[in-house]
C-alpha cells in the first residue's frame, strides 16, 4: 500500500501508457469527452474547442510528412488554402453542396500534391523546405490575381439551409461544425495511428526517415512511399481547409494562404513531439489555447508569439523529443542539469 502511494503522477501515467490496450482506452475516453463537451459549453467555448480540433488535425497532417517521413514541409498550409478555395468555388460557382465540394477539394489537392511532390521530393533538407515554401507563396499570389477566387476581394461561401448536402441537417450551426471538425480530427488521428504505428507502410516510412540509403538497399521504394505520404498529408490539410471555409463563410488569400498557418502546424508538432501520435495533439491544444487565452485575458493577439518562441527554445534545449518525451520519462532532472551546465560553460555564464 505504501509503495503504491509513493508512485508519482508520471509513474502512474507511464503505467497506463505501457498497457497494450492503453491507446484504445485513451481514444475511447477522449471520444466520449469530445462528444459530450459542447453540451456543457456555451457558444464561445464551443468555438474555442472547435478551433482546438481544427489545429490538432492540421498539426497531425503535417506530422505525417514532417515527423514520420522527416521532410520539413514549409508549404503545407498552401493545401489548407487551396482546399478552402476549391470547396468555395464548387459551392458558390457550381452551386454544389458542401460535401460534394469537399470531395472535389480533396481530389483536386491529391492531384496537385502529386504533381508538386514528383520534383520536390527529389530534394531534401533545406532545399525541400525552400521549394515547398516557394510553392505556397506562388499559390497565395495566384489566388490574389485570378478572378475565380475573388482576388483581393475574397470569396463568400453560401450557407443556406440545404447547403451541407448531408441528410437531416438543416441550417448549419455551431454544433454541426463542431461535430464535423471532431469527425475529421478523430479520423485523422485514427488513420495516422494505424498507418504509421501499426502497419508495414509506417515502418517503411520511418526507415526512410532514419536512413534513406539503407532503406533503399533493403528494397524499399523510397520515392513512391514519400510521394504517398506527401499526397495523404496534403489531402487531409485540404479537407480541413474546406471545412473551415464552410464554417467561417468568408475566405481571403491573405488569411487561408498565410505562411503563419504552416508555421503553427510545425510549432505544434515540434512542441508536442515529432513523429508521435500524441505530439500534435498536445502541441495543438497548448498552442491554440495559449493564443486564445492571451488574447482573452491579456488583451493582446501577438503576445503569444514570444511566449511560443520561449516554449520552443526550452523544448529544443532540454527536451528535443517534445512534451511526449517528457511524459515518457526520456528527460529527467539530471538531463536538465547537464544541459544547463553545458550551456553555462559554452557561454561563460558559470
Amino acid at each position: 500500500m505504501g509503495a503504491e502511494n509513493d508512485l508519482t503522477v508520471r509513474d502512474r501515467l507511464q503505467g497506463l501508457l505501457d498497457r497494450d490496450d492503453s491507446h484504445l482506452w485513451l481514444f475511447g475516453i477522449g471520444t466520449v469527452v469530445l462528444a459530450l463537451l459542447p453540451l456543457a459549453l456555451n457558444t464561445f467555448w464551443t468555438r474555442i474547442a472547435l478551433g482546438v480540433l481544427l489545429w490538432v488535425g492540421l498539426a497531425q497532417s503535417w506530422n505525417m510528412i514532417g515527423g514520420y517521413a522527416g521532410y520539413l514541409d514549409f508549404g503545407h498550409g498552401a493545401y489548407f488554402g487551396v482546399g478552402a478555395f476549391v470547396t468555395g468555388i464548387a459551392m458558390a460557382e457550381l452551386e454544389l453542396p458542401f460535401i460534394a465540394g469537399l470531395v472535389i477539394a480533396g481530389a483536386f489537392c491529391a492531384v496537385l500534391a502529386y504533381a508538386v511532390g514528383v520534383p520536390t521530393l527529389r530534394l531534401s533538407g533545406a532545399y525541400f523546405a525552400i521549394a515547398t515554401w516557394a510553392f505556397a507563396e506562388a499559390m497565395k499570389e495566384l489566388a490574389l490575381i485570378v478572378e475565380i477566387t475573388g482576388g483581393t476581394y475574397g470569396m463568400t461561401i453560401p450557407t443556406g439551409a440545404d447547403s451541407s448536402g448531408i441528410p437531416f441537417v438543416g441550417w448549419p450551426d455551431e454544433m454541426f461544425f463542431y461535430y464535423l471538425m471532431m469527425a475529421l480530427t478523430l479520423g485523422t488521428i485514427v488513420l495516422a495511428y494505424w498507418l504509421f504505428e501499426h502497419s508495414e507502410f509506417g515502418f517503411r516510412v520511418k526507415a526512410i526517415r532514419d536512413h534513406e540509403d539503407a532503406a533503399q538497399s533493403l528494397g524499399i521504394n523510397a520515392t513512391k512511399i514519400k510521394r504517398r505520404v506527401y499526397v495523404l498529408s496534403c489531402v487531409i490539410a485540404a479537407l480541413f481547409g474546406g471545412a473551415n471555409a464552410y464554417y467561417i463563410t468568408f475566405i481571403h488569400p491573405n488569411d487561408v494562404l498565410a505562411p503563419i498557418i504552416t508555421d503553427q502546424m510545425i510549432i505544434m508538432a515540434l512542441l508536442g513531439g515529432l513523429g508521435t501520435i500524441g505530439g500534435p495533439i498536445i502541441g495543438g491544444v497548448l498552442i491554440f489555447l495559449l493564443n486564445r487565452m492571451s488574447s482573452l485575458f491579456l488583451g493582446s493577439t501577438t503576445l503569444y508569439l514570444p511566449l511560443i518562441g520561449l516554449l520552443i527554445m526550452v523544448i529544443v534545449l532540454f527536451a528535443p523529443s517534445g512534451v511526449v518525451g517528457i511524459l515518457r520519462g526520456e528527460v529527467g532532472r539530471e538531463d536538465v542539469k547537464r544541459n544547463l551546465r553545458e550551456l553555462g560553460e559554452k557561454f561563460n555564464i558559470l
